[in-house]
This record gives structure tokens, C-alpha cells and sequence, in this order.
């Protein structure tokens, strides 16, 4: 077992523990684990000598065998979750946790598990758990508690982690998802096995030669809540949904910020296969890459400087009345409206932007039209502009105002078009520009015949062409007369206008 766990730490001789050296850098503490790199090449070659010789397979056979495999036998998914939640302050202690800070700059006594220091629970982190624990259908145990899970790691420095084990304090529910058109669509359910409490361990930072590594404990004791799915996913495409919806739901919450590079949402997979038609299980085979004792090894116990998790029932119909409203509840709304599939999941997938969408129709405008302009021009705008919604001059008022305008005749879709991105751009009203650009839609018949006339009167040779049987060109014609209104003309008036004008034999 020791040469596993310290296959990339140098060990001096004759010591039992790996020589952990504490540096001061710019007032920050630097905690070192050092080896000789000729122990490691050591190790190394004595793993490779115990191996056993290897049975070499021809490449067809295993290409037969790896095509049978598709049809005869489906995967067996779960996924355990790991969600750090976005607490002002660290599960146990009153430290911040900012992503990206210098090493070491955010620890106590506490989360560097010193003799003496005491844990004090954030209150926080059981008001997150709860919340997470209803949006997930789960049910909740209204008396919890929390433990202890032994295992060494150089980045956890208590030599435990405070968990949950035997009673989490939330189980049995359920996610919703849709998956997307383009792999097939339809609705799924994943069971979710539980939610339990816990809190994270510190980071490992490498050198390039491996010769040694860092530990930054300002990660140590941030509070996660671990969510373990059912093995219900059949497929990767299952999986990523799953995922993403969970990523969704706990940022529809404001529980966490879900950002997966930051690490604040880190999945496991758990993957088996079982021939397709079998209900049974089949063993999990796994590559060990990083040794860690078996369930027995923990020596689970009940935490002793931890007060039982008791919640009252007057405090979660508070936190239920408090809920969003969550993704699958925003799907299903949307889709009442009458939206397509496609429409629905780009709506609901950011919270910001079904905000924007929400508040938007709120002014009366029309679903459908409101959809087309954001996942249109203005998703285009932000994503050229690397902007998100929130980021952008656009207001939902003005954005309702826009589509009123266009859908009564003030101002053609084209001008619209050009309102709109100064909006995106610079903001304003679009009463406004419409008044300061003279922008106002010409729908006086009057005015666009005296157009259409000057510019068939300008064109004898496109006019005879157009007699002779090319019809197609109607639309040089109309484009000429839009130049010539820049832009202000009524489509549907100059267009009847002009049949009327071309098809006559005078």
C-alpha cells in the first residue's frame, strides 16, 4: 500500500512519514513533500517485474470482438457528483474561499487540522443542503448527523474528512431531464440514491519533474455536497444530460456557481456493462489509479465535535416556499407556450437568460417573436462580443417596445434590425431613435407609388426583361425603391404597389 500512496512523493530513508517541509514565502506558508527520484525509478521497475506476462491478440479478433459488443450488451451508468457550494465562508471555520488565491493565504487553525481546534458548522451549509435535497425530490431526514471518514492523503490534513455516512440527510429522489432533438429527444428520469454533507480536502500542486509536490489547504474544509445517482444511464449521451441538468438545477438555486474548471462541480462515472434484456447488475471493473482503503478501512464513526443535524419542520416549509422556479417546471412552461423542443432547452438552459426571456414577455410581447430575436441576432451580439446577457444594453421593456414597433407598422424588420444593435451596443430607448433617426415607416400609399414610379421610369430595360417572363426580377425592383425610402418603405405595401405597377400593360 505505501508504495502506491507514495509512488510520487520522495521518501527520506528510515522514516515512516514523507519529510513535509513548511516554507515562508511572501508572508504565505508553503507545506512541501520531497523524495529521491532513485527510490521512485526503484519502485517503478519492481511493479513492472511483478506483472505478468501479457498474451498478445491479433487485431481482427479483437476488432470482431469489439463489434459484437455494440449489440449485444448495453452500459450500465451512475454518477457521483460533487458540488462545492457557494458559502461566503468554509464548511467548519470562518475562513473565505475565493478560487484562484495565492496558495495558503486562506487557512486557520482549523482547516489545517491542527491539535485543539475546534469545527463549528455553517449554518449555510445545511440551508444548501435542504434546498438541493427538495429540488431533487428527495426525502429529507429530519435527524442527521455528521462523521468521520479515516484515510490519509497528503492534501487532507486532519488525516479524516467530515462526512456523512450511514444517515445522510437526504434520499431516494429523482432528476428530470430532456434530452436534446438531435439525439433523439424524449424524457428521461435518473434516480438519485442521496445527498450527504461534507466538506473538501486541500490540492496537490506538481512540478514539472516530479520531483516534488506542494499542498495548498485553502480548498481544505470548503463545504461540497455529494449527489449519488441510480445507475439508471444507458448511454453517454444520458450521462452528459444528467450532468448538465444537475449543473442547471444547482446554479437555478444560486447553491453553487457549477462551474466545472473552477472544480466547483467535479462527476465520477461509474461504468459497468450487462448483455441487453438482463436486469442484473454486472461486476464493475475498474484501473486503479489513486489507492484509497475499502468501505471497512474508513472506520466510519459519528463526528464527536459535531451536534446532531436536527431540522424542524417549520424550517423546511420556509426553504420550500423559497424555492425557484426550477428548470423542469421553466420546460414545461415554455412549452405551453406553444414553443418548439428546440427553443425550450436553449430558453431554460441559462437562468439569465430565461430571466431576460420571462421579463420580456412580461411587457406583452409574443413568446414566439421574443424567442427568434434572442436566439437570433442577440445571442449572436453577445457571443461576438463575449458578453452574457446581463452584460449587454438591452433592457427587456425596450426589447418588448422593438417587436411592438415592428409588429405595428412603425418601422420595418430591417430598421428594426438597426435599432437593435445600437441597443445591444449602447442602449437607449427605441422611441427614441425611431424620432431622432426619422425612422417611422412610410405607409402611405400616395408616397410609395411616387417611388415605385421613379423607379420603373429609371429601369425601361430591367422592365421589359421582367414583361418578357424573368419575374424574378420583382426583387431588384423592390430593393431599389427600399434604397430609395432607405430602408423606411412598407414591405407589404410597396410590394402589392409594385405587381400592381409592373404586370399593368400601361
Amino acid at each position: 500500500m505505501a508504495s502506491t500512496i507514495f509512488r510520487s512523493f520522495q521518501v527520506q530513508p528510515f522514516l515512516l512519514y514523507p519529510t513535509t517541509l513548511l516554507k515562508r514565502r511572501n508572508g504565505v506558508l508553503y507545506f512541501t513533500t520531497k523524495a529521491t527520484q532513485s527510490q521512485t525509478d526503484t519502485q517503478q521497475r519492481q511493479q513492472q517485474q511483478q506483472r505478468p506476462p501479457q498474451t498478445k491478440v491479433s487485431t481482427s479478433t479483437q476488432s470482431k470482438k469489439l463489434d459484437k459488443i455494440p449489440k449485444d450488451y448495453e452500459a450500465v451508468i451512475g454518477i457521483e457528483t460533487h458540488v462545492q457550494l457557494s458559502t461566503l465562508t468554509k464548511a467548519f471555520c470562518g475562513c473565505p474561499y475565493n478560487y484562484g488565491s495565492s496558495p495558503n493565504s486562506s487557512i486557520c487553525p482549523v482547516c489545517m487540522g491542527l491539535p485543539g481546534a475546534l469545527p463549528v458548522l455553517n449554518s449555510k451549509v445545511i440551508e444548501f443542503a435542504v434546498k438541493l435535497g427538495l429540488a431533487l425530490n428527495c426525502n429529507l431526514a429530519f435527524n442527521s448527523k455528521f462523521d468521520r471518514k479515516q484515510y490519509f492523503y497528503p492534501d487532507l490534513p486532519k488525516g479524516y474528512q467530515i462526512s456523512q455516512f450511514d444517515v445522510p440527510i437526504a434520499t431516494g429522489g429523482f432528476l428530470d431531464v430532456d434530452i436534446p432533438v438531435e439525439f433523439g429527444g424524449g424524457h428521461k428520469r435518473f434516480g438519485i440514491t442521496r445527498v450527504h454533507m461534507e466538506e473538501d480536502a486541500g490540492k496537490l500542486l506538481h512540478t514539472e519533474t516530479g520531483n516534488y509536490s506542494q499542498v495548498d489547504l485553502n480548498r481544505a474544509g470548503v463545504p461540497l455536497l455529494e449527489i449519488v445517482s441510480e445507475p439508471d444511464m444507458r448511454n453517454g449521451i444520458e450521462a452528459a444530460e444528467y450532468a448538465a441538468e444537475l449543473q442547471r438545477l444547482v446554479r437555478y438555486l444560486g447553491v453553487s456557481n457549477g462551474n466545472m474548471q473552477e472544480g466547483s462541480l467535479r462527476c465520477d462515472v461509474n461504468v459497468s456493462i450487462r448483455p441487453i434484456g438482463q436486469s442484473k447488475f454486472g461486476t464493475k471493473r475498474t484501473i486503479t489509479m489513486r489507492k484509497k482503503e475499502g468501505l471497512a478501512d474508513y472506520r466510519y464513526f459519528p463526528e464527536p465535535d459535531l451536534p446532531a443535524v436536527i431540522l424542524a419542520q417549520e424550517y423546511v416549509d420556509r426553504i420550500q416556499n423559497s424555492l425557484p422556479e426550477l428548470p423542469e417546471e421553466k420546460r414545461r412552461r415554455y412549452e405551453k407556450m406553444g414553443l418548439s423542443m428546440q427553443d425550450v432547452l436553449f430558453l431554460a438552459n441559462d437562468k439569465n437568460i430565461a430571466e431576460f426571456f420571462d421579463a420580456t414577455l412580461a411587457k406583452g410581447a409574443d413568446a414566439k417573436l421574443v424567442a427568434n430575436w434572442i436566439m437570433s441576432d442577440i445571442v449572436a451580439f453577445m457571443k461576438n462580443e463575449k458578453l452574457t446577457i446581463n452584460e449587454i444594453k438591452l433592457t427587456p421593456e425596450e426589447l418588448s417596445e422593438l417587436i411592438a414597433s415592428i409588429k405595428g407598422g412603425i418601422i420595418s424588420g430591417k430598421i428594426g434590425k438597426e435599432i437593435l444593435f445600437e441597443l445591444l451596443a449602447k442602449g437607449g430607448s427605441v422611441k427614441e431613435l425611431i424620432e431622432k433617426k426619422d425612422l417611422v415607416q412610410i405607409a402611405d400609399p400616395v408616397e410609395i407609388e411616387k417611388m415605385v414610379d421613379k423607379v420603373i421610369a429609371e429601369n425601361p430595360k430591367q422592365v421589359e426583361q421582367y414583361r418578357g417572363g424573368k419575374t424574378k426580377l420583382q426583387g431588384y425592383f423592390a430593393g431599389q425603391v427600399m434604397k430609395l425610402s432607405k430602408g423606411k418603405a412598407n414591405p407589404g405595401l410597396l410590394n402589392k404597389i409594385l405587381l400592381e405597377k409592373l404586370n399593368s400593360k400601361n
